[in-house]
């Protein structure tokens, strides 16, 4: 019989990662169109990290656990679901839940990744790169032969943004603080250059690109934003998808999230048109009923890591419970991790 309670990490109350907790919660009914997928690796995002610190803007009553994707086995299906069985590997996607060994999401919600993959690497895939994907291809409509701006390389998305960028015929510069991840930007993931985001990255990419870049996509925020506006080319086109400005540390600190926010400028229309640029903000919690764009999406991106043409960059990971979420929230606030945190059984 399928569980009726499971295991998961909670957020109970706002604060540093050792905030969250572990206990027994019971499961939301199965219904007819639901599924019930036992979980064996789930994601961890930085904006796992906001929700927990109290900076991100959607997120349900706690206490609730975090967690966008999660991949696992297909233990129990309603009577209405006819695409999937008992048994068969799934990834899911949510809007929050995922730190959890069980989840009950709707068949809508899940989406089917290669053999070859082992559940680590699926639940590696899902919110990185269809994040590079959407801000990339949906909002900057990039092409080949522009030259994006990736600020972030490093990171989860960043290394995901690379690789995507790279495979459809962009050049690339990216940003990121450590020469190991700078170096492997370029050496493994194929950038043209990566300079320190720590450092006057901005003057840097001037030089190798006077005339602007065409694309910029900025998690970051504040004075970042605006050195990607000075950086435009001519119809070139700022995609931001994120806000890490705001918590330079492991909690919610209102004044430095203040800052943050007043230093990312604004943008009147008149002004756009005048430099002849763009603005898109993207995210992706807010796109989960797109099925029409995500799942081809989602179906292409693990085709290219099948052909071993893209690869999820898994720095580590830590066990799915609350010592192991701990670990990796702060593993990822103090911005070691080269690539995906994953939590695993």
């Amino acid at each position: 019989m399928p569980a009726t309670t499971t295991n998961a990490i909670l957020i109970e109350r706002l604060g540093p990662p050792e905030a969250l907790v572990e206990r027994e919660v019971p499961l939301p009914a199965l219904g007819e169109d639901g599924v019930q997928l036992e979980v064996h690796a789930a994601g961890v995002n930085f904006a796992d990290l906001l929700q927990r610190a109290g900076l991100y803007g959607t997120v349900p009553p706690r206490p609730y656990s975090p967690g966008f994707e999660v991949a696992g086995e297909v233990v129990a299906v309603g009577s209405r679901v006819k695409d999937w069985r008992v048994g068969d590997r799934a990834v899911a996607l949510l809007k929050h839940g995922g730190y959890a060994r069980d989840v009950v999401v709707s068949a809508r919600q899940l989406f089917r990744y290669p053999d070859a993959l082992t559940p680590v690497q699926a639940a590696a895939v899902p919110v990185v790169f269809l994040t590079g994907w959407v801000c990339l291809f949906e909002a900057a409509r990039a092409r080949a032969g522009e030259t994006a701006l990736i600020l972030g390389a490093g990171g989860g998305v960043g290394t995901a943004a690379v690789q995507l960028a790279v495979r459809r015929g962009l050049k690339v510069i990216g940003t990121a603080g450590s020469p190991r991840k700078r170096e492997f930007v370029v050496a493994e993931l194929g950038a043209e250059a990566c300079c320190d985001s720590t450092g006057d990255w901005e003057s840097k990419v001037r030089e190798r690109r006077p005339a602007g870049v065409d694309v910029a996509l900025d998690p970051v925020g504040g004075r970042a934003t605006a050195s990607c506006r000075r950086l435009m080319a001519s119809l070139g086109r700022i995609v931001m998808y994120g806000l890490s400005e705001a918590i330079p540390g492991d909690r919610r600190h209102w004044i430095k999230a203040a800052a943050a926010y007043l230093r990312t400028p604004r943008f009147h229309p008149l002004a756009l048109f005048e430099q002849n640029i763009g603005i898109f903000g993207v995210q992706l919690l807010h796109l989960w009923d797109r099925r029409d764009v995500l799942e081809p999406a989602l179906a292409e991106i693990y085709r290219g890591v099948e052909k071993r043409e893209l690869r999820p960059v898994i720095d580590r990971t830590f066990p799915l419970d609350r010592d192991g979420a701990v670990m990796a929230h702060r593993y990822l606030h103090e911005r070691r991790n080269l690539g995906k945190v994953v939590l695993a059984v």
